[in-house]
């Protein structure tokens, strides 16, 4: 089965590995696999495949993770659909 990717390069979820624990609950958690825990750490597998759900960051008890839940691909998705142009997340803040 082919695996759900959103837009390229809009998401929004970041991972400050320095101050992850590696307690393991955000692959635990994320829907579709986006991170795994290697050497003690998560670390982002495929950062297209998030969905921007927000499981990872609300679970992670240290804030290593963070995401707009919903704001990257959601609304460039919309903001294509209304307007007629080419999805982009460079919406300079008017419509994000």
């Amino acid at each position: 089965m082919k695996k759900m990717r959103y837009l390229d390069n809009v998401v929004t979820l970041r991972l400050d590995e320095a101050t992850c624990i590696g307690c393991g609950m955000c692959p635990r958690v994320c829907p579709h696999g986006v991170l795994e825990l290697f050497d003690g750490k998560a670390r982002i597998v495929e950062r297209d495949l998030c969905m921007e759900c927000g499981a990872c960051a609300r679970n992670c008890q240290v804030e290593a993770l963070s995401v707009k839940a919903g704001v990257g691909c959601a609304s460039a998705i919309i903001h294509s659909w209304l307007t007629g142009e080419e999805p982009s997340c460079d919406c300079g803040g008017s419509s994000c």
